[in-house]
This record gives C-alpha cells, sequence and structure tokens, in this order.
C-alpha cells in the first residue's frame, strides 16, 4: 500500500474502441487511476462533477454535446477548478482544438501520440502545467500564420510587457519549451520561469496555452515589427 498521490482520469470518446484503450493505458501505470468513461459530452460534465478527476481526455467530436462545449462547461465551473482538461483529436481538426483552448483547454494531443507521451501529458497537466508540445504548436501555429488577419480589435494589450517579455511570449506562442528559451535567450531557467509567471499576471492568463491565444489573438506571432 502507498500513499502516493493517484492521478484520476476521465476518459470522454465517442468510440468504446478508444476509451478502453486509454484505459487499458491509464490503468495498469502506477500513479495513475481511470475513474470513469463517458460517450458524449454531457456525460463528461456529469462525471467530472460527479468523480472530481484531476486530467478529462477529452474527444472534440462527439453526439448530444460535443468536446468543445464540455470543456467550456467544465472550465468555467468554479467548482470544477482544479479539472484539466486535455483535448484528444486529430491535426485536420486545428480549429477545434484553438477554440478548446480558449474555451479552458490545458492543452491537446494528438490521436496518434505515442503511448509513453499520452502518459507524460497526463501527468503534465496533472501537475497544473498547460501541455503545449512544441512540434504540435509549430504545426498549429502554421496553420493560422496562413488565416487572414482578425478583423476585431486584440482582447488583451501587450503595452504592459516588456521588450524580453515580448520575446519570452513570442517564442512560447512559436512552441518552443522553457529550456530552449533559456538556449535561444541565454538566459537561466529560472529567469524565463519568472518572466512566465509575470507574463500570466500581466496578461491575465491562466496557463501556458491561453499565453499563446494571447499571442495568436494580439498578433505578436508573425508579426515582423515585433521580430517574432
Amino acid at each position: 500500500m502507498t500513499d502516493e498521490p493517484c492521478v484520476r482520469v476521465l476518459i470522454a470518446d465517442d468510440q468504446a474502441m478508444v476509451r478502453g484503450s486509454f484505459r487499458v493505458l491509464v490503468d495498469p501505470t502506477p500513479g495513475m487511476t481511470a475513474v470513469g468513461e463517458a460517450a458524449d459530452g454531457a456525460e463528461a460534465v456529469e462525471l467530472a462533477r460527479r468523480e472530481r478527476p484531476d486530467v478529462v481526455l477529452m474527444d472534440v467530436r462527439m453526439p448530444t454535446m460535443d468536446g468543445l462545449e464540455a470543456t467550456r462547461q467544465i472550465c468555467s465551473d468554479l467548482a470544477l477548478s482544479s479539472v484539466r482538461v486535455l483535448i484528444l483529436t486529430t491535426f485536420d481538426l486545428d480549429e477545434y482544438v484553438y477554440a478548446a483552448l480558449r474555451a479552458g483547454a490545458a492543452g491537446f494531443l494528438l490521436k496518434d501520440t505515442l503511448p509513453n507521451e499520452v502518459l507524460t501529458a497526463i501527468d503534465v497537466v496533472a501537475a497544473g502545467e498547460a501541455l503545449l508540445a512544441p512540434s504540435v504548436t509549430r504545426r498549429l501555429i502554421a496553420e493560422f500564420a496562413r488565416r487572414p488577419e482578425p478583423t476585431r480589435p486584440p482582447i488583451r494589450s501587450l503595452d504592459a510587457l516588456t521588450n524580453r517579455e515580448l520575446e519570452v511570449l513570442g517564442l512560447i506562442a512559436r512552441g518552443l519549451s522553457n529550456t530552449e528559451i533559456t538556449q535561444h535567450l541565454h538566459l537561466s531557467l529560472a529567469t524565463v520561469k519568472t518572466h512566465i509567471r509575470r507574463l500570466l499576471a500581466k496578461l491575465h492568463a491562466r496557463d501556458r496555452a491561453q499565453l499563446v491565444i494571447v499571442a495568436y489573438e494580439t498578433g505578436l506571432v508573425g508579426d515582423r515589427r515585433r521580430g517574432v
């Protein structure tokens, strides 16, 4: 018997085979357990409220209520503030991934992600971090770069940020990890983490995923005038 904390995972997908595959992956893993399976978004919300999982693996396309609306309901419920949503998708659903991040999801995974990477992602998200795998994020950024400029004004302003903070935010939005940022800017890891904490506070962002959203919506990504 161990007193180590166990990450409780809720699996939401309309395909029973997919749910079963993730359960078989999660349950035998030390420090993890699957606490339920949902076949649609409405059931995912209901189970999240009843089971209070640490992480919800959430599919996007589901009947009755899709994963986007389920994510919005879970992430906006103060009683579920400790529940983190990790979106499961295929690359051709990027626009849904973006909407899910705006809805409050902590990150996303492609459905063809390797099993060990899925387990790592669950641990990362359960620990309160946002999961934006650099390789996947760069592909996502490439998709947004092809889209026309937004016509509405930015939701948040970057005026309060220092030049260094703008640099760090731009690199986060490009999919660089903290370690890669330290190498790029020749800073210590502690300094990079300090800049990220300040960015979160100044931009009223909950996590790294929301920082990426701010970078997109303010036009920081791909803005040559800012050099990012």
